[in-house]
């Protein structure tokens, strides 16, 4: 998602200079141009050499360095810069940034960029505290600048508090969210819901299902990538939660149902991927059900429908997504389900074909509304997730 991009990597003065180069590698991994330009006190810390070598471009430094193009290069740097980081960002050069200091050639480059800007500070705790820093910080972002806030730890300086740089992925993962998609979803509140419910029969067993979550996050990592606001109600799964997107863990199906319900109203997209229980058990055992001889039966008592219920409390300009996984008659069971459950789109796929099933990370999706039929080829569950966005998009 970064091919072509050109990332301006700003480097200053701090012992945390070091994790710059893993930040740059990091990002010509991801196929990023990385323009990386030091102050003067940061090749103390590290040589420019080192960064040439990472990025296959010259380090800059000097602002008049004849070894440049006849162009004003400063200029011409910001012009074809998509963002810049500034990682690690010492107290002076926040204070620089925040009242338009331009003295060498980071500081003169990022005052002509025009593109998103993000600064991760890092620095001794009492230098990050102190509140004209913290006032300097604020200028930046009234600017429009994103402050990526440091760790707390171990410093080198040997004070503990916060003031540690990030770690490298922590950052990419910033400069995803800021360029990585054209944000169509800015200002929209989104609502996914992922992965299994557990319904407990005593307190050491329970029913659930073979879903791992993987399409409901892929959701929520999409729609939060396009500048959404999202909000991720998810059963237990072994997945890592996406970053920048509020997670509420549930366990059961009426744990689902109630978190749901009390953020319907506020949600413009819902997108309902979790694999819900439809019975759990009608009695629950404080002490463990011992085995005995024979067979055993476990009385069921059905689970709220939360899709029906979306359905039947919508609030106007409100799109709903609901999920259907078949073994037979995937189109004929979806397109009853979304007349009965009166929502705008049902995402079908058949458990039984190749690359479509629970805990694979690709899927087989027929997006199936009103009007249309779409029937998505065998793609990545994120790709089919930006796909599933995109017709979600234009029904909204």
């Amino acid at each position: 998602m970064l091919k072509g991009k050109t990332i301006l990597l700003g480097v200053t003065g701090g012992i945390a200079a070091y994790k710059s180069a893993y930040l740059a590698s990091a990002l010509v991994k991801l196929h990023a141009n990385v323009e990386v330009v030091m102050t003067e006190h940061a090749t103390r810390f590290i040589a420019p050499l080192t960064f040439k070598q990472l990025t296959g471009r010259r380090c800059m430094v000097d602002t008049f360095d004849r070894n440049f193009s006849h162009q004003v290069e400063h200029i011409a740097l910001a012009d074809r810069t998509d963002l810049v980081i500034i990682a690690p960002a010492t107290a002076n050069v926040c204070a620089k940034l925040a009242h338009g200091l331009a003295d060498d050639m980071l500081t003169t480059t990022v005052l002509a960029c025009t593109c998103p800007k993000l600064i991760a500070p890092a620095m001794n705790t009492h230098m990050f505290e102190n509140q004209v820093t913290q006032d300097n910080l604020d200028i930046l972002r009234r600017y429009g600048w994103e402050v990526i806030a440091p760790g707390s730890g171990h410093l080198a300086c040997g004070a503990v508090g916060p003031g540690r740089m990030p770690e490298p992925q922590e950052l990419v993962e910033h400069i995803f969210r800021s360029i990585a998609l054209p944000h169509d979803l800015a200002g929209k509140r989104v609502l996914v819901t992922a992965g299994p419910t557990q319904e407990s029969l005593d307190p050491v067993r329970y029913l659930t299902n073979h879903s791992t979550g993987k399409m409901g996050y892929a959701i929520a990592k999409m729609a939060m990538l396009r500048g959404a606001q999202v909000t991720l109600i998810s059963g237990p799964t072994a997945l890592e939660k996406p970053p920048f997107v509020e997670v509420v863990d549930i366990v059961s199906a009426q744990d689902m149902f109630e978190a749901v319900t009390a953020r319907q109203e506020q949600s413009d997209l819902i997108f309902k991927a979790a694999a819900v229980a439809d019975y759990t058990p009608a009695d629950y055992c404080d002490d463990k059900i011992k085995k005995k001889d024979g067979d055993m039966s476990i009385p069921l008592k059905r689970t709220q429908d939360i899709l029906q219920h979306l359905g039947a409390h919508r609030r106007e300009g409100q799109v709903i997504c609901g999920f259907s996984m078949e073994t037979r008659d995937m189109l004929e069971n979806s397109r009853s389900k979304l007349a009965k459950k009166h929502v705008d789109m049902i995402c079908a796929n058949n458990l039984k074909v190749a690359g479509a099933g629970f805990g694979t990370d690709t899927n087989v999706i027929t997006l199936i509304t009103q009007d249309d039929i779409t029937e998505l080829p065998l793609m990545s569950k994120e790709e089919a997730a930006g796909r599933i966005i995109d017709r979600a998009l234009e029904l909204l």
